[in-house]
């Protein structure tokens, strides 16, 4: 065999596509710095294109550590996000995973972990939480996290904005709105609730609240076997959903406090040999893309364009310069109606 050519081994360098480009590396900086070409630029666009082209035959790619020393960016997002599985999660990391392409920032997903552990261990541009608890501790975390410059966006029906941004979709009244929904045809309606929700309705408001109180102001005696509740994970909800369906009593509709306990219901039915919506009809929260991927469509609550909007709150945070006290972001929800609920749609076989 011949022998095998020697090549440099060495990392390619800035310094190696200045060369190769016949230009200078503070040129080259620049242009990695996403700025050429831009109105008022020092770089023309078809140097620009030569030092692309040097550096993609050196297959060179920009340091982001260094990077992130010179410009104080990461060009990372991060997203803690509570249930990776449910629906809402997956479409909250979709759309912010879109956003952050479109401005060459990547996305780093941290699923069910310490979040200010890993914000504390990982620099990023911003980071997003959904599952921050109302306690002193956890306040005094996010505290220190925007003391040190972590910019955050941070989920929640309670906080305020504290030197990071909240996101604000409350889901009570949109909670209220399914169960009205639901009243309009049937008056055994079960309840597919979070364990937690159940537990805590007795101190706090939960998206059970609402059910006991619409059933109660309906003057409907509730039978204990209506409500099943179930864990954060989809088995669990498949379980309870069954559990639900296949008493002696089966309600004629359900009411779901998530999209995905929703979509357990249908599938359960299914199993059952039930159908949706003639034998049981369902309704879910969240207004999540899944909704409408499932057979039959689920009739379900929520914010319009949620996801798209949020995901472009938290890239602009991310980019943003300004290092202002924070701001109160609020969507409104409204009812989705969908073949779930709706008696008029042929029954299906």
């Amino acid at each position: 065999m011949p022998p095998r050519k020697k090549t440099d081994a060495r990392r390619p360098t800035l310094r190696m596509v200045a060369e190769r480009a016949g230009v200078s590396t503070a040129t080259v900086s620049y242009v990695f710095s996403g700025r050429a070409g831009a109105a008022g630029a020092g770089v023309a666009e078809a140097t620009a294109a030569r030092v692309l082209a040097a550096a993609e035959e050196l297959n060179y790619r920009p340091n982001s550590a260094a990077r992130a020393i010179r410009t104080g960016r990461s060009g990372m997002v991060q997203l803690s996000l509570h249930m990776l599985s449910d629906p809402w999660s997956l479409a909250v990391a979709e759309a912010v995973n879109v956003e952050a392409n479109r401005h060459g920032l990547t996305t780093l997903i941290l699923a069910d972990g310490d979040w200010h552990a890993a914000l504390d261990r990982v620099e990023s541009d911003v980071a997003y939480l959904d599952g921050v608890g109302l306690d002193e501790d956890a306040v005094q975390k996010l505290r220190d996290l925007v003391s040190r410059g972590q910019r955050l966006v941070v989920f929640s029906e309670h906080l305020e904005p504290e030197g990071f941004d909240v996101v604000r979709s409350d889901a009570i009244p949109g909670c209220r709105i399914a169960m009205d929904h639901l009243l309009e045809q049937h008056t055994a309606i079960g309840c597919l609730a979070a364990e937690g929700a159940v537990r805590l309705a007795s101190t706090q408001v939960t998206r059970y609240t609402p059910y006991v109180e619409k059933m109660a102001a309906a003057g409907i005696d509730v039978d204990p076997s209506w409500t099943e509740t179930y864990e954060d994970t989809q088995a669990s909800a498949f379980a309870a959903a069954v559990r639900l369906l296949s008493g002696e009593n089966r309600p004629t509709a359900v009411y779901a406090t998530t999209d995905f306990a929703a979509i357990a219901a249908i599938n359960a039915a299914h199993m059952l040999g039930l159908r949706v919506p003639h034998d049981v009809a369902v309704i879910g929260i969240g207004n999540t893309p899944d909704a409408q991927t499932v057979a039959p469509s689920l009739t379900t609550v929520g914010p319009t364009d949620f996801y798209e909007r949020q995901a472009r709150i938290i890239i602009e945070r991310a980019l943003s310069t300004d290092d202002s006290t924070g701001r109160l972001h609020e969507f409104a929800w409204s009812l989705f109606p969908a073949a779930s609920t709706d008696l008029d749609v042929p029954a299906s076989r």
